[in-house]
């Protein structure tokens, strides 16, 4: 038996912080092949994960053990996890090793093989090596990294959109709203008066939102259906992905060997993300209702008021039509509607 067959689908408990100055959050640990993987106990949605091979133990011989996968340019431990379930702390440590162990050595080619070797292994490279470097940078970025590289793409966007809105009580009841949907990954709700599709999900959970989406709506319920589809959208397909094409090559390794993008990469990033609108599957996008609590029909309707062209939503309505508790409150709703009027 191997040490990833061994430990594998190994769960327990422990105290994940996103950021240094983040607060410690219960979460279910789990191992996988070549990821460790976070979730919240309630929900069971993932809130993050780590590629093993770059898991590293901040404190040796030290209880509960501290892990990392990267640090900041100041050297210390960017998102952490503290664990004191032994079976998972020796599982993380032997596995990390048999992983390293296993990366591939280049091994000798001689006589005609070389150069022959080379051109084929050449050619592949142009072709396989920018889509596999930003797929695979994109699936062990740490969290804390992709928050602020979608800082990085906030900022660009708003040559586009302006400052966001922020109204304190509308401000407020973003937050609140942030907090709702943060099962889904979500950090921050960010509403712009200009220049957006009605929602974007950038990396690291950022949304935002456009003005008018809210102004046009009487009831809450089509504007969050439209949050949730862009959010499970964005889990289908991950934002970081077209970022990372963006911002090219060179970039991308960059970003994968410091966590760090360079300066600039992200620009002129905004036109073609504020211009995407992603529709999500029917199936995943039900079952992300169901989690929330909140009916389908009147996002459904909100698409297509015939009813005819978003059927299988109504259809499959975990609740139909009618959402058993509210998802955001009067009082918030009502200030999330004027947080662009100050």
């Amino acid at each position: 038996m191997t040490a990833l067959e061994k430990y594998q689908r190994l769960e327990c408990t422990g105290l994940w912080r996103l950021t240094p100055a983040a607060q410690l959050r219960e979460v279910v640990v789990g191992l996988r092949e070549t990821t460790l993987v976070f979730a919240d106990p309630r929900t069971e949605m993932a809130l993050s994960h780590w590629s093993l091979p770059s898991v590293e133990r901040v404190n040796p011989g030290e209880s509960p053990a501290i892990f990392t996968p990267g640090r900041t340019e100041e050297g210390a431990p960017s998102e952490t996890i503290e664990l004191d379930d032994p079976d998972m702390i020796a599982a993380l440590e032997t596995v990390h090793v048999t992983l390293v162990r296993r990366r591939p050595r280049p091994g000798r080619l001689r006589g005609g093989f070389v150069a022959l070797g080379a051109g084929v292994a050449a050619l592949g490279l142009l072709l396989w090596l920018p889509d596999a470097m930003m797929s695979h940078t994109a699936q062990v970025l740490p969290t804390a990294t992709r928050v602020q590289i979608g800082k990085m793409a906030l900022a660009d966007a708003q040559r586009l959109t302006g400052s966001p809105c922020a109204e304190p009580l509308g401000a407020r009841a973003a937050s609140s709203l942030a907090q709702r949907f943060a099962g889904f990954g979500v950090g921050e709700i960010v509403v712009v008066r200009d220049g957006a599709q009605e929602v974007t999900v950038l990396p690291g959970g950022i949304v935002l939102l456009a003005n008018g989406v809210l102004t046009a709506s009487e009831d809450p319920e089509p504007v969050l259906g439209r949050i949730l589809a862009a959010l499970v959208a964005a889990q289908e397909a991950d934002p970081v992905v077209p970022l990372l094409h963006h911002a090219g090559l060179v970039a991308t390794t960059r970003l994968l060997t410091s966590g760090v993008l360079p300066d600039g990469a992200v620009e002129g990033y905004a036109e073609a993300a504020l211009a995407t609108t992603a529709t999500p599957s029917s199936e995943p996008l039900l079952a992300a209702f169901k989690t929330l609590g909140l009916s389908a029909t009147p996002y459904a309707k909100a698409l297509d008021p015939t009813g005819e062209g978003s059927l299988a939503l109504i259809e499959g309505d975990p609740f139909q039509g009618r959402s058993p508790a509210p998802v955001i409150s009067d009082n918030d709703w009502i200030s999330l509607q004027g947080i662009c009027a100050g």
